[in-house]
């Protein structure tokens, strides 16, 4: 089984539960986000701070990466929220399988949070992306991030390796020095530790002859630029690399179903729910950026994202309806206070 159509399988495995979720989340909603080490999870956590300032309890659970979210999501699991690439619904989007379209067609953006830079570290004859053509490539771990984005670029481009490694992003980039891999993909927030740990091992004499032959390759195809957000890695980010390449980044998400669509009483009770968490979050905003992860400082709550649909119920207003005027002297005394400025119209 090819490694889309496998995606599309562990997607489809908790498909047919989506129209029967019926836990009000007593326990908490469940947000799904990532490992215990990194990003997305510290995400899912600051959120959940704010969240109790208006009595939401969100439980923050590990995951396997973007698509193992979105099956969670699909499934009978106590999961309303997660967080995911941007590009995963993209990948959905292209399937030939209208199970998973409709799928895709259900997922709503709650706030984009902060870009993740596309790395493709290769071998020096690498020179561009279609130079992959009968080579081989590491794609990441089965239903990864990684994998995602791996299969959108190859399928975008029409490139075909001769061979896709499933590595997790350390054993790629070991795969790459050593020449069994030719190329290794790794989408991550720049600078990443794990390219950073390169210039060490330039330093130490067991392995400094292996880093003289990898570097990043450019990613500027015409088709990628469409869906993806132009980027740059070089020396600022990573000392050991001598130029500074175009790339494509992904932006990290936090998403959930759109619970606008229908009106039972769990539909009505999650748009509820999110609509309380979508305040909390702007309302929250500059301490999440003074306290929560460094990564807050670079959102933009407001920013368009690709294809993405904003998410109905987390943009509604939360706050109370003003009480209109008892009386007809409130009224005129409220229509005297805004003509002497001391009053906004409400």
């Amino acid at each position: 089984m090819k490694p889309c159509s496998r995606i599309h399988w562990v997607v489809l495995m908790g498909f047919s539960n989506l129209l029967f979720v019926s836990q009000l989340g007593a326990e908490g909603i469940g947000m799904v986000t990532g490992s215990s080490t990194g990003i997305y999870i510290q995400f899912g956590q600051d959120i959940a701070k704010v969240a109790q300032s208006v009595g939401l309890d969100i439980l923050v659970k590990e995951s396997e990466g973007s698509i193992d979210n979105i099956r969670r999501l699909v499934s009978t699991e106590n999961a309303a929220l997660g967080i995911v690439q941007s590009d995963v619904l993209g990948f959905l989007t292209r399937s030939t399988d209208p199970q998973v379209r409709r799928i895709a067609s259900r997922l709503r953006l709650i706030f984009p949070f902060y870009n993740e830079e596309v790395h493709l570290l290769a071998r020096t004859d690498i020179r561009r992306f279609e130079d992959l053509n009968g080579r081989r490539m590491v794609v990441g771990t089965q239903a990864s991030g990684n994998w995602v984005t791996s299969s959108n670029l190859l399928r975008m481009v029409n490139v075909n390796p001769a061979e896709l490694i499933e590595l997790p992003p350390p054993e790629g980039v070991s795969a790459v020095l050593t020449g069994q891999a030719d190329a290794m993909l790794y989408v991550v927030g720049k600078p990443a530790k794990l390219f950073t740990a390169v210039l060490e091992l330039q330093k130490d004499p067991r392995f400094g002859h292996l880093t003289k032959d990898i570097h990043f390759v450019p990613l500027t195809h015409p088709a990628i630029l469409q869906e993806y957000l132009a980027s740059t890695i070089g020396p600022n980010d990573y000392p050991w690399s001598n130029e500074t390449v175009s790339t494509v980044a992904v932006k990290a998400v936090l998403i959930s179903f759109d619970f606008s669509s229908r009106k039972n009483a769990y539909y009505q009770q999650r748009c509820g729910d999110l609509g309380k968490l979508g305040g909390a979050i702007r309302e929250n905003f500059a301490e999440l950026q003074r306290t929560g992860h460094p990564k807050w400082r670079e959102v933009d709550l407001g920013q368009e994202v690709g294809i993405w649909k904003r998410d109905a119920c987390s943009h509604m207003a939360t706050r109370a309806p003003q009480q209109a005027p008892q009386t007809a002297d409130d009224l005129l005394k409220a229509i005297v206070d805004i003509l002497k400025g001391k009053g906004q119209p409400r």
